[in-house]
């Protein structure tokens, strides 16, 4: 028994779907395999990086007031 144009036309567009779906599921397994093992280490590595900075800046603030004038380029003495 021939099958009308429409059947085939629906028959077509699920099977285009489904593969669609095949490849989408292939490209996030693909992105969960090259995604590195340890997805925290990304945060512990810039809180490590921020802390670094606060004490390299907390070493500039020792000296309180000398530390208070500021000078230009020029060399002119700055008042904050």
């Amino acid at each position: 028994m021939p099958r009308g144009r429409s059947t085939f036309n629906k028959r077509q567009k699920e099977q285009a779907r489904q593969q669609k779906a095949r490849d989408k599921a292939e490209r996030k397994s693909q992105i969960k395999q090259d995604r590195p093992e340890g997805g925290l280490d990304e945060l512990d590595e810039a809180r490590e990086m921020r802390e670094a900075a606060e004490a390299q800046a907390a070493l500039f603030r020792i000296g309180g007031d000398e530390a208070e004038e500021f000078s230009t380029p020029q060399g002119s003495k700055v008042e904050p």
